[in-house]
């Protein structure tokens, strides 16, 4: 089960001068592309269906004939029966964990995995060439290839390979995205482009114009991603299973983070409930595997080695037992495969089963003899009970051999009575009986208990009714959050060259370029320049020219000639200005324009709503643009600058370029100040 890729083959002009990986073949016929076909199928039947109840909703308000009214409630109950239906084939999607699972394995318990999140295809073509064009000044056909280059690799996200390639795809697109939201997402002004995604439990769509949707479901699918790399692990090796470890660490990570960076996400399996749900899930797997890294060698025979198995399984036990409980609240159990809360459930009840087994063992199979440190193994016995039975020490129970086979037998007893318990819900879910695996598993486990029982069973004993106390969960390796640095991938503008991002941003305005024509008057041009890139023009004398020609304090040079300059630093700019002769040289410049405080904008946000009637539009804004707040920028220390060639010297005497380390400008004029690219900001999602 292999994930087919196509050949590399799109140059990356955003980014490390490298090709970027393109995703599976979507038609490849592999288990996971299959399943995630049939998501994307089963989308669409839902979105279809949802469209028509909404319309029979409305219908059914607007007319008063009862015959209408009759047909009408008829075509709804067939509407929500064919909802169920899908809903109920979305759930067996979910619910479809061996697909994910490694192909040669055969000995493990299967795990959980999630799917990766649905969405349509997004044209960026047509809206940036305008954006371009309007804003920028440029002509946007210039960027196609950048654009489609975009498109590609957005493209290639959605199918992306079940590796760690696959990851660093989807960290690629994500970490372009604070780029592209700072070049083409202006607060006053809406592109017009929708980003769609389906909820990965119920199918719904969500449809918002701004890119936080974006960000965090391509999130959310990193984590999806990792979480199939951890189910696709080899589980009989080591390396196999610190590999399993990792990866569902690093999806739990990657969970948590979404949920504190996007905290009102519209879609409801992002949802902080549900989110919080998944991290526990992720965090259980993760423990269970730790548990199997350390049996995998094999369980020594001994009274310690049992002792510390038997408080590691009961860990497992308590973390899924957790898991269980947030997924039968409401109202997360309304979404949530009944499968996945009947398989939390199986493995509280089997670890716990196997826990008491362990103690059975260690205290049925190990007397103390005298050369056993009596002192620390009742140190050992003391620490896995949180209380004795009543009357009895640590002490007495190891040294007395009836107490001792006594307390052993009730917890096999309760080990077998767990174990049946874990087939009896396992007998309850339909899906979960497909899983043969896991009921071999079950029913070995439950057969060894029984085994164990048989061999200390006494027939002239009398039925001991005592319950065997609690054990105390314990582990010296806990499962932890982890969030890979892949979230985080160094990347190049796709569209560098319409310059320095923290000028040329969506949020300022700019005029058109302007030529100005620079003709030297005694070796002076006539003004002071500033910055690292694009070059800033202050200190402009009124008398010059240049400024005769239209040229204005705060202007930045973009071209000098036929070169342009947006990316250039002083020095630069003033190599190509210190030979201009008496004919003068060509320069082309952008103002920035005044902008009052943006209003609050709204996007709207096209979701669905199951249980309720289903409603097409939805309102929604951006917190941040709420309080719009003004940013100032550093100002550097240290610039180069077309410098005074007299300070005593009239103020339209200026000489010829020099560099300017005091800061000191001329006729302390103020030059205008602008947003640097810090101020993006992407803690609140809508």
């Amino acid at each position: 089960m292999t994930d087919t890729l196509l050949p590399n083959g799109i140059k990356d002009s955003g980014g490390d001068s490298a090709y970027f990986r393109k995703g599976c073949n979507p038609f490849a016929q592999t288990g996971r592309s299959k399943l995630q076909n049939k998501r994307a199928s089963l989308n669409q039947q839902i979105i279809k269906q949802m469209r028509m109840r909404a319309g029979a909703e409305n219908l059914l308000k607007a007319t008063s004939n009862n015959k209408v009214k009759e047909m009408v409630l008829l075509e709804l109950s067939y509407v929500n029966s064919n909802l169920q239906l899908l809903m109920g084939q979305l759930e067996g999607l979910n619910s479809s964990v061996e697909v994910y699972q490694n192909t040669q394995e055969t000995a493990n318990i299967p795990l959980i995995a999630l799917g990766l999140k649905e969405t349509k295809e997004v044209d960026f073509s047509t809206p940036f060439k305008d954006f371009i064009l309007e804003h920028y000044s440029e002509d946007g056909k210039s960027f196609e290839d950048e654009i489609a280059d975009l498109m590609d690799l957005r493209q290639a996200c959605r199918t992306p390979s079940r590796n760690e390639a696959g990851v660093e795809l989807l960290a690629k697109y994500y970490s372009h995205l604070p780029l592209i939201e700072s070049r083409f997402f202006s607060p006053t002004h809406q592109t017009g482009i929708f980003f769609t995604w389906y909820d990965s439990f119920t199918g719904v769509p969500v449809c918002q114009q701004n890119l936080s949707l974006e960000k965090a479901s391509i999130l959310f699918n990193m984590a999806a991603l990792y979480s199939q790399i951890g189910t696709r692990s080899d589980r009989q090796t080591i390396s196999g299973l610190e590999e399993a470890i990792s990866s569902f660490q690093k999806a739990a990570g990657i969970l948590n983070h979404l949920k504190e960076t996007f905290t009102h996400t519209p879609s409801y399996d992002m949802s902080p409930a549900m989110l919080s749900m998944l991290i526990r899930m992720m965090l259980a797997q993760a423990q269970e595997c730790l548990f199997e890294k350390t049996a995998l060698p094999g369980i020594r025979n001994q009274f310690y080695s049992l002792m510390k198995m038997a408080q590691e399984a009961a860990k497992v036990s308590e973390i899924y037992d957790q898991v269980h409980q947030s997924m039968i609240q409401t109202p997360i159990k309304d979404n949530v495969p009944l499968f996945w809360s009947t398989m939390s459930q199986v493995k509280a009840n089997h670890y716990r089963s196997m826990a008491h087994y362990f103690v059975a063992s260690a205290l049925l199979d190990h007397q103390l003899s005298p050369s056993d440190d009596e002192d620390q193994q009742e140190k050992t016995l003391s620490q896995v009970y949180d209380r004795l039975p009543e009357g009895r020490s640590p002490l007495d129970i190891l040294k007395k051999k009836d107490e001792r086979e006594r307390i052993g037998k009730a917890h096999i007893r309760r080990a077998i009575l767990g174990h049946e318990e874990a087939l009896r819900i396992y007998s309850l879910c339909h899906n979960l009986t497909e899983l043969e695996v896991l009921q071999d598993i079950l029913k070995a486990s439950h057969q060894r208990s029984l085994n164990k029982f048989s061999e200390h069973e006494n027939e002239e004993e009398f039925t001991d009714y005592m319950e065997a106390p609690d054990i105390i969960s314990k582990t010296e390796h806990k499962a932890e959050m982890e969030v890979p640095a892949t979230t985080k991938v160094k990347v190049i503008d796709f569209f560098q060259r319409l310059g320095p991002l923290s000028v040329f941003s969506a949020k300022q305005r700019w005029t058109a370029p302007r030529t100005i024509q620079l003709r030297p008057q005694d070796r002076d041009l006539g003004f002071t320049l500033k910055g690292e890139s694009p070059v800033q023009v202050v200190s402009l004398d009124p008398l010059c020219p240049a400024a005769a020609d239209g040229l204005k304090e705060g202007d930045y040079i973009v071209t000098v000639g036929d070169t342009e300059c947006k990316w250039m630093g002083v020095s630069e700019v003033m190599r190509l200005l210190k030979d201009v002769d008496e004919e003068g040289i060509e320069i082309q410049v952008v103002s920035m324009m005044d902008t009052n405080p943006p209003m609050p904008t709204k996007s709207a946000t096209f979701c669905g709503n199951l249980p309720k009637t289903y409603s097409m539009i939805c309102l929604a804004y951006d917190d941040d643009d709420k309080n719009p707040k003004s940013r100032k920028v550093t100002k550097k220390s240290s610039f180069l600058s077309w410098g005074l060639k007299n300070k005593l010297k009239s103020a339209s005497t200026l000489s010829l370029p020099t560099a300017d380390h005091s800061g000191t400008l001329p006729w302390n004029k103020p030059c205008p100040t602008f947003p640097s690219s810090s101020s993006y900001n992407d803690s609140a999602l809508y």
